[in-house]
């Protein structure tokens, strides 16, 4: 990883982008990292298109904003394209990870030109297989570490089976199916 990773979340309200990025700084700290992970609040409510956001790195973090230039953009919610501008900013020398079923090929005109590089992963059908329901936010936080090189997969996966066991404690018969779309993410991810 380098020195700072930024990461900009798209989601609608109620998909878990928020929590994603919440779980990836936690995690992220866990390991010893620094970090920040925290939501742009307004007038969120169920289905209402959402931002959250995640500095990642080895250094202190003096930063407290938003974050308009990105290394990584992550769209938990493909309609997004169609109203959001969410390569805006975003690094040439990062990347955008679009949650879809549909090719990259098939996407990239809806990316406003953008040049870097474009990975896919359809969430909806891993979540669906593993949890039993649309839950894109484990299969997305699996993505961007991966994309990101953020830290290597079984330390991830050991640090996110933790922190379901202690997020779960009272539901533990949903930390397999997460811990299965986490893997399965990791190894999907186009």
């Amino acid at each position: 990883m380098r020195k700072h990773i930024e990461i900009r979340w798209h989601g609608r309200g109620g998909q878990g982008a928020k929590t994603a990025a919440l779980l990836l700084a936690d995690v992220a700290w866990s390991t010893g990292m620094y970090v920040q992970g925290f939501p742009e609040y307004g007038p969120e409510r169920m289905g209402a298109p959402i931002t959250a956001y995640n500095r990642i790195g080895d250094t202190e973090i003096r930063a407290h904003s938003n974050i308009y230039y990105p290394d990584y953009v992550v769209v938990v919610d493909e309609t997004l394209l169609h109203s959001v501008d969410v390569t805006k900013g975003l690094s040439k020398d990062g990347g955008i990870l679009i949650n879809t079923e549909k090719s990259k090929e098939e996407i990239v005109s809806l990316l406003n030109g953008y040049e870097g590089k474009v990975y896919t992963i359809d969430a909806r059908k891993i979540s669906m297989e593993t949890l039993g329901k649309y839950f894109p936010n484990s299969p997305m936080l699996a993505g961007i570490v991966k994309v990101a090189n953020i830290m290597e997969k079984d330390e991830f996966l050991s640090q996110m089976e933790a922190s379901y066991q202690h997020k779960f404690a009272k539901k533990p018969e949903v930390i397999e199916g997460n811990m299965q779309a986490l893997r399965r993410a990791f190894e999907e991810v186009q």
